[in-house]
């Protein structure tokens, strides 16, 4: 997750206590799958709203969540679902702005959140109101692109790695706590497209696992001022198209991943990550996961 504060509240940094897991592929599902506050995966919980995969999440509100855009065929959406602060989904919410596949969101501010990019090249940003209100386009800086995303620093997020025309890239890009997406900040570590972020300890991130030209396990933490450390050398099997969020509070976890992939792995709240732990649900990639409660 991302964890969300209060305003000027370092201790609240700790985060939201819960995590969910929901939508995804292959063949495109809507289950969802609620992490508890010491990291159980639940069993799947029948999905609310239209199933579909490429689909991002962040925080809102600092206790709720929620799911949007995605991939149906034969078009990507623009469509929302909210998560109650009690983990449940809500129908389908008319969807802001271009529809995007393979977006990406965290949270900022201490209780908006931010949808950016996509897969498909578009180079917009949504801001998340305290409210769950989607807003329209704005168009972003940096180099639009599929990528992963987190909190750091109780009120900031950074959208890191990925993949654009030209290439994999290591490039990171920083969310201030007003919203504004910054320009493309030189990389560290491996440049990599398919990954997952969380945050974890409060006010720091992790960016983790992802494609270099093959499946790689290798993280990168980010400091509490939003610098992306050296590549970590990995733990757990190597996977991509999975998806992370916080839980605990404090602590985060990886899960899934391509094709059916079902295995998670736990991050402490000093940003080490475990060994496989075997996985509850069903295995699915191209989802997303946010924290609530």
């Amino acid at each position: 997750m991302f964890p969300i504060l209060p305003a000027n509240s370092v201790t609240a940094a700790s985060g939201n206590e819960n995590g969910i897991f929901a939508y995804g592929a292959y063949g495109a599902k809507s289950m969802s799958n609620i992490v508890s506050n010491v990291g159980v995966v639940s069993s799947d919980i029948s999905g609310v709203g239209s199933a579909r995969w490429g689909v991002g999440a962040c925080e809102y509100g600092e206790d709720k969540g929620i799911f949007g855009y995605g991939y149906i065929a034969p078009s990507a959406v623009s469509m929302t679902n909210h998560v109650a602060n009690t983990g449940v989904v809500s129908s389908d919410v008319s969807g802001v702005g271009t529809g995007k596949q393979n977006v990406q969101g965290c949270g900022f501010g201490g209780d908006k959140g931010m949808f950016g990019w996509g897969g498909t090249g578009v180079p917009y940003t949504n801001i998340v109101s305290n409210t769950g209100v989607v807003a329209a386009d704005v168009s972003g800086s940096g180099t639009a692109r599929s990528c992963a995303a987190c909190e750091f620093g109780g009120d900031q997020g950074i959208f890191g790695y990925g993949s654009a025309a030209a290439g994999y890239m290591n490039e990171t890009n920083l969310v201030s706590n007003t919203g504004v997406m910054g320009s493309d900040v030189t990389g560290v570590g491996t440049a990599r497209n398919s990954l997952a972020a969380c945050s974890f300890g409060g006010d720091q991130g992790i960016f983790g696992f992802g494609d270099a030209t093959g499946a790689v396990s290798i993280t990168n933490l980010v400091s509490n001022t939003g610098v992306v450390s050296s590549d970590v050398t990995g733990v757990g099997t190597a996977r991509v198209y999975l998806a992370a969020c916080e839980f605990g509070p404090g602590q985060g976890i990886f899960a899934y991943g391509q094709s059916t992939l079902n295995m998670s792995n736990l991050v402490s709240n000093t940003g080490v990550v475990t060994s496989d732990e075997a996985g509850v649900g069903t295995g699915r990639y191209y989802f997303h996961a946010c924290s609530f409660n």
